[in-house]
């Protein structure tokens, strides 16, 4: 049993079987199709393929023109690359406190860390539960900022009927190998409006516009890069396993959300477990499950002892010195830290699995 499960489609070997026969590996058709089918299929709003969850929270950035000096509020609770994609642009991470229910960015928090400088806010979609985006997006309104949703444990996830990827002004994606969706290492950008699609494209490809430079007489594009641009693209292998493996994602999430509703109808009565808050008016992805529990390592011994994989997943991040250190004033951060703890929740499990893990935890710890 473990934590985390890599799916692999048949339909996945064969397109990238198909790719390699094809001897096109760079980013092709295949990246394009798989664009297009993110959009149709799940809803996404212009998603843009890249090489990492990591590069689309970067590219954002550049796009929503985040530079020196500047200041992005986001959650401590996230991994670490959430907060190195902003000092990559010599910009401040600035951390702001979390909903000790959920796991996720208080709005209230943000609200207090505005300033002068703040140029963006990053929420995290902890485990795959939305964030509170009508009130985050009303704060960005109110102070001319961008929103930039790190969705990298939220595909599949909906806010009020809409899909998250389609909510702010950009959204980004994760496809590493232990994402719900993967294609070995990938990402993607969702934007809102065309002129910031344009300039993700744009960028992230060397600032070229691929759709128009096209070979002159001497055999070289014909371009002008009229902004810093990078080399973010997916290639076509990768977008090949993501195509493939999109086919199966409906089942992969209805399964994960079936092991979660067994979790909270045995646990919600379990001394010692607290069962973050789920509202009516969203749904979660759940790629990881979340609790909190008393005596923590206690409960993380007991369940390896028996062969069951239980871990934080992530600590705050603030406490990392290329951060400065630990952010003080935040006490929804503080008790979420010493309390949380996830269990899989993948469709890597069987039935047997799950009851395991289910007897196990209520025999207590």
């Amino acid at each position: 049993m473990q934590i985390f499960h890599t799916h692999i489609s048949e339909k996945s070997k064969k397109l990238v079987n198909e790719v390699l026969d094809s001897t096109f590996i760079s980013a092709g058709k295949m990246a394009d199709e798989f664009e297009l089918q993110l959009e149709e299929r799940l809803g996404l709003i212009n998603p843009v393929t890249v090489n990492s969850g990591t590069s689309a929270l970067y590219l954002a950035l550049a796009v929503a023109g985040v530079s020196t000096g500047d200041e992005v509020i986001l959650p401590a609770q996230t991994f670490i690359a959430s907060g190195l994609s902003i000092l990559m642009h010599n910009a401040k991470p600035v951390f702001a406190d979390i909903q000790y229910a959920t796991g996720n960015i208080d709005p209230d928090s943000i609200r207090s860390k505005i300033t002068a400088k703040t140029k963006a806010i990053m929420p995290v979609h902890w485990a795959g539960y939305p964030c509170d985006m009508d009130e985050i997006n009303a704060i960005a309104n109110e102070h001319n900022v961008a929103v930039i949703e790190d969705a990298a444990h939220a595909l599949g996830a909906t806010y009020k009927g809409k899909s998250v990827g389609a909510l702010s002004r950009f959204t980004a994606l994760s496809f590493q190998a232990v994402k719900h969706l993967t294609t070995g290492d990938g990402g993607a950008l969702c934007c809102l409006n065309a002129e910031d699609l344009y300039q993700a494209k744009r960028r992230r490809w060397f600032d070229i516009d691929r759709d128009n430079a096209q070979p002159g007489i001497l055999g070289d594009r014909e371009y002008d890069a009229v902004s810093v641009g990078y080399k973010l693209h997916m290639n076509d292998l990768s977008a090949a396993l993501g195509l493939g493996n999109l086919d199966d994602f409906p089942d992969t999430l209805k399964r994960r959300r079936e092991i979660a509703g067994h979790y909270i109808r045995e646990f919600k009565n379990v001394p010692g477990i607290s069962l973050l808050e789920y509202r009516d008016d969203r749904e979660c992805a759940y790629w990881i499950f979340t609790m909190k529990v008393e005596k923590r390592l206690e409960f993380i011994k007991k369940l390896r002892a028996g062969g069951i994989p239980a871990s934080i997943i992530h600590l705050r991040i603030d406490d990392n010195s290329v951060f400065g250190g630990i952010t003080p004033g935040l006490p929804g951060q503080e008790k979420f830290n010493e309390d949380q703890v996830s269990l899989p929740v993948h469709n890597g499990l069987s039935d047997d699995d799950i009851e395991t893990i289910i007897n196990t935890v209520k025999l207590g710890w």
